[in-house]
Parts: structure tokens; sequence; C-alpha cells
């Protein structure tokens, strides 16, 4: 991932379609650094050895269920205690491919992996930056409109793709076209960063997130979209108020911005980045048009027909990877090339499968221990007469804590949903409104929290320090997280 600060020579971006953006790194943006993966695992195996050690100090136990799987409340029997087998232990990553979870596991590892290798063929063919610079090259001197439609563009393709780290790439590039406009690094930031980041946090559709925990939960990836939209549009406002705000700041005194001395020498070269937009450019553009549309096209009619919803993660696997490999050999005119962006950037992926298949295996040992149920009784009466409202926000803070050390969304998703589902149904809590809370614990954090490897980088290639970056952004965080609570208890409130 230390891959992004690198700039690549010209022999090595030859697929880029002549965008005239700044080149690519080398791996896969989706992939995942070495150091991360090594973190992650680490967590998750010392959760699996925790839940395996509790079948020998607490009963086994079952809770009676309905023909849907739900669990009764108040039919829970105790039984024995039995330690489980230290072998089945470790071999579980491996056996819950085999598990009754495993149709589930594996159509969403090859999701991501499809995703990913799709979403690399963007990038190296120079489709996503294609996208963006003509996008911005129309909107060049507009002012301040010119923040609120990158911030949206930004926002729509996380929520929507769940694209963010292959968004920061672009990084460089806005910086600079903010700095042509008279803005400065922070500007940069704001509509790249951290509209990145917000629009992965406030998922519609984020594969990711909101199709990977649907999937779990056996429920479409449209149920309950309406809320998350307006969800959406909330923090678009509020992230759109805070740039401007700042600009109108740094448009009447320029030297309060905390870049305003380097800011000076980087507006030098400018002039390479904006010149003459090329025929292939336009090409790239106009085939990536296509592409996005025919996503945007799907997208609708998964959240609308009720008979293909059920489906929607296999049909938009094929979707992607179907038009991204036409795409892709549209624009670079080689399918070989294309075959082994696909291949590298489904490679990147391969380690967030291993964590999908450690946090899943947590479930497969607590079941095979027969204490799941009875992990699950302790926390009905932990939480009994202490309200939805609490029970929303304990969920929240739990998935908080746990991004400090799994950055993982899918993985995240597998370890949690298994005990957190069955009890907020006890308790009358929909799924949709734990899948928004799940979004919301999870995405925000990635722009605040120094333990995320894709800020400290997007801070680096912006040669801004973190003290800078968290004097700058504390305050919207804390509107963030007040915002977000106040959303999920009007979601309690209505029943959602």
């Amino acid at each position: 991932m230390m891959n992004l600060l690198n700039n690549s020579t010209k022999e090595e971006i030859i697929i880029q379609a002549e965008t005239n953006v700044a080149p690519q790194k080398k791996q896969a943006s989706s992939g995942i650094s070495l150091r991360a993966f090594i973190m992650v695992a680490c967590v998750l195996l010392a959760i699996l050895l925790l839940s395996g050690s509790l079948s020998y100090f607490i009963p086994q136990g079952a809770f009676l269920r309905d023909d849907a799987g739900n669990i009764i409340p108040e039919t829970y029997q105790a039984g024995s205690t039995e330690g489980i087998s230290f072998w089945k232990v470790l071999s579980a990553p491996v056996r819950v491919f085999a598990s009754e979870d495993a149709l589930s596991i594996i159509m969403i590892c090859i999701f991501l992996l499809v995703m990913s290798g799709v979403f690399n063929i963007l990038e190296k063919t120079g489709g996503t930056k294609t996208f963006v610079v003509s996008i911005m090259r129309r909107l060049r001197d507009r002012g301040g409109p010119v923040i609120c439609v990158t911030v949206f563009l930004f926002m729509l393709f996380g929520s929507l793709f769940g694209m963010f780290e292959e968004l920061v790439t672009l990084l460089p590039l806005i910086i600079l076209f903010m700095l042509s406009m008279k803005m400065d690094t922070m500007m940069g930031l704001g509509a790249c960063l951290l509209a990145a980041c917000f629009g992965f946090s406030t998922a519609i559709t984020n594969p990711f997130s909101v199709g990977t925990a649907a999937q779990f939960a056996g429920i479409p990836v449209s149920s309950g979209a309406w809320l998350r939209i307006v969800f959406f549009g909330i923090i678009y406002v509020a992230l759109c108020w805070f740039l401007l705000h700042y600009l109108e700041k740094i448009q009447k005194n320029p030297e309060v911005s905390p870049t305003y001395a380097a800011d000076q020498a980087r507006r030098e070269a400018l002039s390479e980045h904006f010149g003459e937009v090329s025929e292939n450019h336009q090409k790239t553009f106009r085939v990536y048009c296509v592409f996005f549309a025919i996503q945007g096209v799907l997208l609708v009619a998964v959240a609308c027909i009720r008979a293909i919803s059920g489906f929607a993660i296999p049909i938009l696997a094929a979707s992607f990877l179907i038009s991204g490999l036409i795409s892709g050999c549209i624009v670079s005119r080689s399918f070989g090339c294309v075959l082994v962006s696909f291949l590298k950037g489904a490679a990147a992926m391969l380690p967030a499968v291993v964590m999908i298949a450690m946090a899943s295996s947590v479930k497969l040992v607590m079941v095979e221990s027969n204490v799941l149920d009875t992990v699950m009784v302790f926390v009905l009466n932990l939480l009994e007469g202490r309200g939805k409202f609490v029970t929303i926000l304990l969920i929240y803070f739990l998935i908080l804590f746990l991004q400090l050390f799994i950055g993982s969304a899918s993985a995240k998703i597998f370890l949690v949903m298994p005990i957190v589902l069955p009890i907020t149904n006890a308790l009358g809590i929909s799924p949709q409104l734990v899948i928004l809370t799940y979004c919301m614990a999870d995405g925000f954090t990635d722009v605040i929290l120094p333990t995320n490897p894709v800020l400290l980088i997007g801070l680096s290639m912006a040669k801004v320090t973190y003290w800078k970056w968290l004097k700058w952004t504390w305050k919207l965080q804390l509107v963030l997280f007040v915002i977000s609570v106040l959303v999920l208890f009007f979601g309690v409130l209505i029943g959602y």
C-alpha cells in the first residue's frame, strides 16, 4: 500500500490510456498491507481461541427456534459443560467452508474478489481518474459549486460501489485542482479523502458493508434503503457546509490555511495536469460512463424488482465482471493486460478472504461447542429492561471498539453479526437498523484513527501532519457522531 507514495515511470503506466493524470501505484489499491493483515489476523486468532476456551467454563445450552431460525425468547435450556477439542478450533477457518453457512461465505468471497479485480482494471486503465478529471475540467473556475459536485461524486462512488482506497489514489490530482482554483491542500483532502470515506460510511448499496451484511441477514440489499439515502443526504449537506464555511475563511484571509506556505510552491506544477483532453481520454470517459450507467441501472433494478432482489450479489458480481472486462478491453485494446490487472486486483483481496474465514469460524466454534446460545442469553439478560435505544448504542460502541483492531468491514460483519442479529431480533430491533448502525460505526473513524493506513498514506501524500488534520476535523467528527446517534434514535422511534 505504501506504493501509493511512489511515482511510476512512463513505461509502467502504458495501459492508463493517456489519461493525463498522475500515475497509478503498482499495487492494487484494494490490497491489504502485510502489517495490517498480521495485526488483524492476530486479533481474530485471539478471539477464535477465546471462543473455544469458553466451552471449558460456561455450560452448553440452546434456545428453541421458529421456522425462520430466529430464537424464541424465554425458551433457553441449560446443559453440561464440555470443552471443545483443540483441533476443531484451529481447523475452523478451513472447515467453515463446509459448514451450513458455506454457500453465503463462498458467494461473498467470490463477490469481493470480483469487485477488487474490476476496480483494479478501472484504476490501471485510468477509468476512475478519467471520469473524475473530465468532470473537473467542465467545472473548473466555478468556485463554491465545484466543491459540492466533487464531494457528491466521491461520496456517491463510495456509497454505491464501496470505493475508498481507489478514490484516495486521486488525492494528488484533487489537491492540484483545488490549488488551481485558489483553494488549498486541506480543501483537496476534504473533497477527496473525507468525501470518499463519508460515502463509504453512508452506504446505500456498498457491497463491502451493506451488501455483505444484507446477505448475512437474509434480506435484500434494497431493504431499508430509504433511511440510508436520507442519512447520505444529511452527511453530504454537513460536509459541504463544513468545506464551504472553511472556503469562506481562507478567501477572507488565505494565511489561516494550515498549509498556506507549502501551497505557494505547489501552484507552480498546475499547468501540466490540466492541459488539452486527448482523443484517447475522451474515449475512456465515454466507455466508463457506459460502465457506470449499467451498474447504476442494475442497482436500481435490484432495489425495485422484488423477484431479483434476493440475487443482488450474484447479479452485481456478474455485471461488474462482464462489463468491467469488456470496458477494459475497449480502452486498453489488450485482453492480456486487462486479465492481468483483474487477477492482480483479485489476488490483492485474498488476505480479506482469509480474515473472513477466521471471523466466520468464531460462530462455527461456538455453535459446535453449544455455547453460542448461552452467550446470547447472558447478553439478553444484561440488556433486559434497558430498551432499544441503549441496545443500539451498545452495538454502535462495540463496533467502534473493534474498529481499532479490525479495519476490514467484511471481517467485522462475519465476527459480530452471528451474535448481534439474533439478539436484536429477539429485542424487536430490525436487521436494517443494525446494518445502518454498523455502517456508521465502521466508516467515519477511518479518517480520524491513526491506526488506519489509508489515512496515514493520504496525509503523507498531502504532506499534512496528523495533528494538523485532527485539529481541522475533530469538530466535524463530533457533529457526525451526534447526527449518527440522532438518526439511529429516529430509526428506533419509528420502528425502522
